[in-house]
């Protein structure tokens, strides 16, 4: 009996400590000084997560957005097309474009208001514009817009010099992807001096490659430097998906401003022509004509009185059957401009659209199997 009796008095021990330590931790947890329970990163992000103050790089990006977006434009175009049945189909297009002056005038891309029937554009403080197109530059996908603003002066952007950019300098893109107004995307200068086509006709000189995100409805927009000014205009994206691969290109902003200052003073683009037309050579051609080489323009026919003519360039003077294609024959094989390779038409366009008309040029081209050098001046289209 003693056992029981002595097992009873223990239980009894234990319960009133357990409620003593219950009561003792309670108390602690509730006027106690309290402990942090995992001291480092928690209570320094708490800190710092409601801190308002900007880095250096965010201050510089918010001051630029907030100088330029003003003058960034949402661009809308209506165009009507006909159906099979002749019945008329309103339709709209959209991208990006940016003032100059205070006049109004709004650069953008060529294909963004191509054919349009009617523009509107609407600046970062929402008011919006009629506009026309005063001109444009179809093979460097440049145009130039002038806004109906009744008098009232709009905000302009600086623009700057693309011939300075270094690879990894920062840029910022502003424009309107997927309708968004106003948009702005960060990214650093990826890679310079490439040439990309985007058409048949038109293509990039000298672009500017970036990694800032570009998408749809930024066309047209402007890319902008550290110091906010207009180094660029973002005119095309490589992507496998349609969306952004991190591979954008912009027009540099020195060929834009050539074409504005053209537009406006002239209502045109002086275009630089060499005044020939001529055929690709390819090695098959070049074997069956015996030439002295396997790839260049085979000059087959010289404008009368322009710029090849005067400088005695020979166009052919048969015609044969290549394939399904006839040729003019016997004329110059051109092969350089300023010892610069041309083995394509393209390549030649690119050459001549670094060049104003009153430039003398070289031109390298081969007369049978004479290989000469002739001084052209360039002619205007």
């Amino acid at each position: 009996m003693a056992q029981p009796e002595h097992s009873s008095r223990w239980m009894r021990f234990l319960l009133a400590g357990l409620l003593i330590g219950v009561g003792g931790y309670w108390a602690g947890e509730r006027w106690g000084q309290p402990q942090p329970k995992n001291v480092g990163a928690v209570p320094d992000f708490q800190a710092r997560s409601g801190s308002t103050e900007l880095t250096p790089d965010e201050a510089v990006n918010v001051k630029i957005y907030r100088q330029a977006s003003p003058a960034v434009a949402n661009i809308v175009t209506r165009t009507v097309e006909y159906d099979f049945f002749f019945g008329a189909v309103p339709s709209e297009g959209a991208g990006s474009g940016f003032v100059i002056d205070e006049s109004g005038h709004v650069l953008t891309n060529f294909h963004v208001v191509q054919g349009a029937q009617k523009i509107e554009v609407t600046l970062g403080d929402r008011s919006r514009y009629d506009a026309r197109v005063i001109g444009g530059d179809p093979r460097n996908d440049v145009a130039l817009l002038q806004t109906d603003t009744k008098g009232r002066k709009v905000p302009a952007l600086p623009l700057g010099d693309s011939n300075g950019l270094q690879v990894g300098q920062r840029v910022l893109a502003i424009g309107n992807p997927f309708g968004f107004q106003s948009t702005l995307t960060t990214g650093v200068v990826s890679a310079l001096g490439r040439t990309v086509q985007t058409s048949e006709q038109a293509f990039i000189d000298d672009a500017i490659q970036t990694d800032a995100a570009i998408n749809r409805g930024n066309s047209g927009g402007p890319l902008l430097n550290s110091h906010g000014e207009v180094i660029g205009i973002n005119t095309a994206i490589f992507t496998p998906t349609g969306t952004t691969a991190g591979i954008g290109f912009a027009l540099p902003i020195n060929t834009a401003k050539q074409i504005a200052q053209d537009l406006i003073s002239t209502g045109r683009v002086r275009r630089a022509v060499l005044g020939i037309e001529g055929t690709e050579v390819w090695p098959q051609l070049a074997e069956a004509l015996n030439l002295p080489v396997s790839e260049g323009i085979l000059v087959e026919r010289v404008t009368p009185n322009g710029p090849a003519a005067q400088a005695g360039l020979r166009g052919g003077d048969r015609t044969v059957a290549a394939g399904l294609r006839r040729l003019i024959i016997g004329g110059d094989v051109l092969v350089a401009v300023d010892g610069n390779k041309i083995a394509s038409n393209f390549d030649l366009n690119v050459r001549l659209n670094r060049k104003r008309p009153g430039e003398v040029v070289t031109v390298t081209v081969y007369r049978g199997r004479q290989k000469m050098d002739v001084k052209i001046t360039l002619g205007e289209r």
